[in-house]
């Protein structure tokens, strides 16, 4: 499992290590039953405090994306599909969110951005 720490960024250090994970979760580089490394071999993996990669643990377990089981370690969860699906609309109306930034920002009208926007996505439809 590849986390990559930045200290230059501004990013709590526990919350690079989460959403590292979630993404690896989310985009199915770690699966259902995949067990992370032990939060003390990670927290020397990555030199960092046990009590950061523990509160990284501890968030991911609260969100439903790992389970933690006491002498055994920590696993991926089953995907949960309502989380996922709501985890990716977020990301959607983020996206959307900028979308319709720049197009108002460029003159592009509403009708204009919905023509894109059904272009792209029945354009992805036979993919």
């Amino acid at each position: 499992m590849d986390i990559i720490i930045s200290n230059a960024n501004g990013e709590p250090i526990y919350e690079q290590i989460y959403s590292q994970i979630k993404a690896q979760i989310m985009n199915g580089t770690l699966q259902e039953g995949d067990a992370l490394p032990s939060m003390r071999a990670l927290a020397q993996q990555l030199r960092i405090s046990v009590i950061t990669t523990k509160r990284a643990y501890e968030e991911l377990e609260r969100d439903g994306f790992i389970e933690s089981y006491t002498g055994k370690g920590s696993f991926v969860k089953a995907r949960d599909i309502e989380l996922f699906r709501e985890e990716e609309l977020r990301a959607i109306e983020g996206l959307i969110t900028e979308a319709c930034g720049r197009a108002l920002r460029c003159g592009v009208s509403l009708e204009e951005l919905k023509e894109i926007t059904e272009m792209l996505y029945g354009g992805n439809e036979n993919e």
